[in-house]
């Protein structure tokens, strides 16, 4: 059985990246990020049911996440809608990749971890941060991303304070050399602990 490591983060907190140093050690990463975009996208087990309740969303035989959020911006109860439908989509996805994960150690990159209780499936959680303001200039760096729309994002997570509180490590992303040295550390720990026991 493998011990399952969630790993979450705030917007622009250098999740992604920090998942990237975890599959780079050789661990087994689920992104469920990636996994909506599957569900979305051609044949994906979302496009009909999506569709369904939201015609003007489907483009071509996939599902537009812009038009999905022009849907939300114009209906608050749309959210809830489309939760009811993808949320479950994922969780089997995800159910799939522990089923046949291979190694002793897996990884759930989760933005919303906390907010959806998928931290329960976890043996133990590491939190990506960075200061406020080197968040804040990454996340201003996107395309199409301001002010406004930066803070409807963090507004819908967790506070950085008590994702950090919650979690039993926090990666620090200031620099990619010392996310990569915690990585390690976290691994070669949990790993120490397997042995151990």
């Amino acid at each position: 059985m493998s011990f399952i490591l969630g790993l979450t983060g705030s917007i622009a907190m250098g999740k992604s990246a920090t998942a990237a140093l975890f599959a780079a050690e050789g661990l087994a990463v689920w992104d469920a990020d990636a996994a909506v975009h599957r569900l979305y996208g051609p044949g994906g087990a979302a496009v009909a049911p999506l569709a369904a309740l939201f015609p003007r969303a489907l483009a071509g035989d996939a599902i537009s996440r812009p038009a999905l959020a022009a849907e939300i911006a114009a209906d608050p109860g749309a959210l809830a809608r489309i939760e009811s439908v993808v949320h479950p989509l994922v969780a089997a996805d995800r159910a799939a990749f522990l089923a046949a994960a291979p190694g002793d150690i897996v990884v759930l990159d989760v933005p919303l971890l906390y907010e959806t209780g998928a931290d329960a499936l976890c043996d133990a959680v590491a939190v990506v941060s960075a200061p406020a303001g080197v968040q804040r200039a990454r996340a201003l760096a996107r395309p199409g991303m301001d002010g406004t729309r930066f803070a409807a994002l963090l507004a819908r997570q967790l506070p950085d304070a008590e994702k950090r509180a919650r979690a039993r490590w926090v990666i620090d992303t200031v620099t990619p050399e010392q996310a990569r040295a915690q990585v390690r550390a976290i691994i070669a720990g949990i790993r120490r602990e397997a042995a151990d026991a």
